[in-house]
C-alpha cells in the first residue's frame, strides 16, 4: 500500500479520535460492549494514544487531554489500599515518558524514573525475573512484561545508569528460556520458587490451556507474528474445535506494531517481510474491524477478546492504542516509546 493510503488513514483517525476525546471525557476506559460505550474503571488501567495523536497532528486538543494523566497515575504509588504491579511500563511509557520526550517536562521525567525504579525493585536476583503481581504471587511472571521492560531501557538512556537495562535483559533472557517453546509459541504465566529461583511450572492464564498459545500473549512476547486468513487471529492459536472461536483484534494490532518495530531494525533485505505483514494486518483491521460508520461508537476497533471466558467480542482500549501506534509508525512517527 502506498504512503498516501496511510496518510489518509491518519486523517481518518484524527477525526475519529477527536470525536472520542469529546465522548469519553475523563473516563478511564477499558472495554466497550455492544452499545459502543466505554466503561469507566480505576485510573491505574489508563491506556492512551493521545500523545501520539498530538505528536502526529500538532493539535493542542490531544495535548490538553493527555497532560494530567501521568500525575494521576503517580497518585497510585501513595494510596494506602492499592499496590501497583509490573504494568507501570504500560502506564508510564505512553504518559510520562512520551510527555517528557515531546515537551521536556521535568515532572514527567521524574515520574517516569520513579516508575522505572518501582519496576526495577520488583526484580528477583536469584530467579532473574521481574515479579508480575502482588499478594502471595511472589514467583509469578507473565509474558505481558516483555512490553513493560521498555521502561527500563528508557531509564538507562536518560539517566546513564546501566543497571536498569541489565535488569531488563536478564528478565528477557529468563522469559526466553522458560516462556518460549521450541516452535516459537508462548506460555502466559510462569511460576518460580521465589526463594531459590527454580522454575516450577506454567499456567494457561488467559489462554485456552497451559500448553496452548494465547494470541495476545504471543503478540506481547515479541510484538508477535500472526498470519491467519484475514490477518486477525482467534484469541488462542491452539483452540480445540469448540464454540469459543472468538477473534481478538487487539492481538492483531499489537502484532502489527511489533512487526513494524522489527522492520526498523533488521537488515535491509528483510524489512519488507515484516513491514508487508504489518500492512496486511492493518489493512484488514481498517476494512473489517473499525467503526468508521459508527459515529456514536466510542472505540476504534471491534471484535476484541480478553480471554475465552471474559470480555468476549468487545472493543478493548489497548487494541485501539496499538492500532494508532502502528499507523503512526507508517506515517513516520519519530518518538517511538516501546
Amino acid at each position: 500500500m502506498t504512503s498516501s493510503y496511510w496518510q489518509e488513514l491518519m486523517c481518518r483517525l484524527d477525526t475519529k479520535v477527536e470525536q472520542m476525546v469529546e465522548q469519553i471525557g475523563d473516563k478511564c476506559p477499558h472495554f466497550a460492549g455492544k452499545d459502543g460505550k466505554f466503561d469507566d474503571i480505576g485510573s491505574d488501567w489508563w491506556t492512551t494514544g493521545l500523545w501520539i495523536m498530538h505528536d502526529m497532528t500538532g493539535k493542542d486538543l490531544y495535548k490538553e487531554a493527555a497532560w494530567h494523566w501521568d500525575g494521576t497515575l503517580e497518585e497510585w504509588f501513595i494510596k494506602p489500599t492499592v499496590e501497583m504491579h509490573h504494568d507501570v511500563g504500560f502506564q508510564f511509557l505512553p504518559t510520562a515518558v512520551i510527555k517528557h520526550t515531546i515537551t521536556g517536562d521535568e515532572d514527567a521525567l521524574r515520574r517516569g524514573i520513579e516508575a522505572a525504579n518501582f519496576l526495577a525493585a520488583r526484580y528477583n536476583p536469584v530467579g532473574k525475573f521481574i515479579r508480575a503481581w502482588n499478594e502471595d504471587k511472589y514467583g509469578r511472571v507473565i509474558i505481558d512484561c516483555m512490553l513493560n521492560i521498555s521502561l527500563l531501557f528508557w531509564a538507562s538512556k536518560v539517566t546513564g545508569d546501566p543497571r536498569y537495562k541489565h535488569i531488563a535483559i536478564s528478565h528477557a533472557e529468563t522469559t526466553i528460556q522458560y516462556g518460549i517453546r521450541e516452535d516459537g509459541s508462548t506460555k502466559h504465566i510462569l511460576s518460580f520458587d521465589a526463594e531459590t529461583g527454580a522454575y516450577i511450572e506454567n499456567f494457561g492464564g488467559q489462554g485456552y490451556s497451559a500448553e496452548s498459545s494465547w494470541s495476545r500473549g504471543t503478540a506481547w512476547g515479541l510484538y508477535g507474528f500472526i498470519k491467519p486468513e484475514d490477518q486477525v487471529p482467534y484469541w488462542d492459536f491452539r483452540l480445540a474445535d469448540d464454540e469459543r472461536m472468538f477473534k481478538d483484534s487487539s492481538a492483531a494490532s499489537i502484532a502489527a506494531s511489533g512487526l513494524l518495530e522489527l522492520a526498523a531494525i533488521v537488515p535491509v533485505g528483510e524489512k519488507s517481510l515484516y513491514a508487508n505483514a504489518a500492512e496486511r494486518i492493518l489493512h484488514s483491521l481498517t476494512g473489517n474491524y473499525a467503526t468508521w460508520e459508527k459515529p456514536k461508537y466510542e472505540a476504534i476497533l471491534l471484535h476484541g477478546t480478553g480471554s475465552g471466558t471474559s470480555f468476549i467480542d468487545v472493543s478493548l482500549i489497548y487494541g485501539d492504542y496499538y492500532y494508532i501506534e502502528a499507523v503512526a509508525k507508517l506515517n513516520g512517527w519519530k518518538h517511538r516509546i516501546f
